[in-house]
Order: structure tokens, then sequence, then C-alpha cells
């Protein structure tokens, strides 16, 4: 597909994902939120794709609502709102819901929506020069949507800090607070984070994707039900060739010891 607002590579089975507006610090808009549903619609069922990698273009990685946007939409009457609220939620759990592992590789401002955007993703790996922030507040506006998916990351003490103060932290602070899994210096990014690609290349596609499913059916569940839920999953985990092939890999590697 050709994008507008999003660039798309593929390099091995690495599935590239970078926000293209760098002149507007990658801010959101009608057209990348659609965009991104469509590309990790398309990566979710791309068997020859085993991870993700979301990124900006430029020097952030997403500012959140484009400013312009914003003026659009405080025009919308009730249902217009309504619509384009759920446009916003579709596209985070496009993200949340990808069947592959999402990596956020995260340079300069990830705010608002951006920030939203990086908390979907399994992990966030940072630079020095991140900063995250939650500053709707700060115009009369509510970090709704993005809420549910901080609350699976950070505690409601650090959540209630970042959002009813609208202060931008940097990326030691994000990290003290458990937002973030990793930092490290601009220049060593890259790397960084293909150190994580080749550790989730390492291990079975059917297996991440299914604990992926898991961690999204039990949270906050009863607890009787999440039991009996894994214990499906467990059951229907064992009868794959990738878990036969694994344990088969696993005696030899024994025997030969």
């Amino acid at each position: 597909m050709t994008y507008q607002t999003i660039l798309y590579k593929e390099t091995g089975s690495i599935a590239d994902v970078i926000l293209n507006r760098p002149e507007k610090r990658n801010a959101l808009n009608d057209v990348m939120m659609k965009e991104i549903i469509a590309v990790f619609s398309e990566i979710s069922t791309n068997k020859s794709m085993r991870v993700v990698v979301l990124s900006g273009a430029g020097s952030n990685f997403c500012s959140g609502m484009d400013l312009d946007y914003l003026q659009k939409i405080s025009k919308y009457d009730l249902e217009q709102n309504k619509a384009d609220s759920q446009n916003f939620k579709n596209m985070l759990l496009a993200i949340y819901g990808c069947s592959k592992p999402v990596i956020a590789k995260v340079s300069g401002y990830a705010l608002a929506g951006g920030c939203g955007i990086a908390t979907c993703c399994d992990m966030i790996i940072a630079d020095e020069t991140a900063k995250f922030g939650y500053p709707e507040v700060k115009i009369g506006f509510i970090p709704a949507i993005v809420m549910p998916f901080l609350l699976k990351r950070i505690s409601e003490t650090h959540a209630k800090d970042l959002m009813l103060t609208a202060r931008v932290i940097n990326a030691d602070e994000a990290l003290r607070m458990e937002m973030i899994n990793a930092i490290t210096t601009k220049d060593a990014l890259d790397d960084k984070v293909n150190e994580f690609c080749t550790l989730f290349k390492n291990n079975s596609l059917y297996s991440i994707s299914l604990t992926k499913e898991l961690l999204r059916k039990i949270s906050g569940v009863n607890y009787e039900y999440a039991l009996e839920y894994a214990s499906e999953l467990n059951a229907e985990t064992r009868m794959t060739e990738d878990f036969k092939q694994g344990i088969e890999n696993f005696i030899n590697k024994r025997k030969n010891k």
C-alpha cells in the first residue's frame, strides 16, 4: 500500500512502521490514525513478519494531536466527536492487539496521544533525548482513551502524577516509573532495538501471539475465569508443531550434555 503519513518497510522478518510527519513532530491527524490501523492489520496477518518496530521520522516519536486537527475537532458535534474517538481507540487497539511483538523506538517527544501510542507497544526502548507526558488537562481535555494502556504499565500513583500535573518527564524518570523498558544513547538506539528484535525472532511466533492474547484477556477478570482460559490456551499450545519441535530439541540438548 501507499501511505501519506507513514513509511513502511520490511527488513528480513522485521516490519518498520515510521510515523512520517517530521515537520509536525509526527503529530496525529485522521489520515495517520487510519493508516496506522491499516498497516498494523496487515502486519498481524503477514506470516513472514515476526517483529514490529514503531518509530518517528526525524528527531521526535509523536507529539500528540496535530494543532490543525485539534481546531477541526473542536467544531465537531457530539456524533462526530464520538466517531473520531472511536477511530483513535481503534488505532490504539490495532497496535496493542497486533499478533507480533511491537517495540516503540522513542527519540524526542512522545506526548499525549503519542505517549499513548508508545504505551500500547509491548516494549518501549528510548534514547536520552526522549520526553514523555500527558499535557491534555492544560487545554481543557482529558487523557481518557490512553489511560487504560498507561495503567497497564505503571501504578495509579505515577499515573496521577503524570496526568494531573501534565508535566513532561525524561527517559530516566520514565524508567524509574517502569513506563519504559530500557534507555540507551541516541547513537546506540538502533543497536539496542535490534538486540530485542533478535530475542523475539528466536522464539515461537505462535507462542508469542497466544501469550499476548492471554495477557489481554486475563487482565482484570475473575481469577477462576483467568485460570480456566489459561488452561485452555495451554492445552491448545501443546498441540502445535512449534511446541513439539521445541520439546524434542530441549530433550536432545539435555541428552547430549
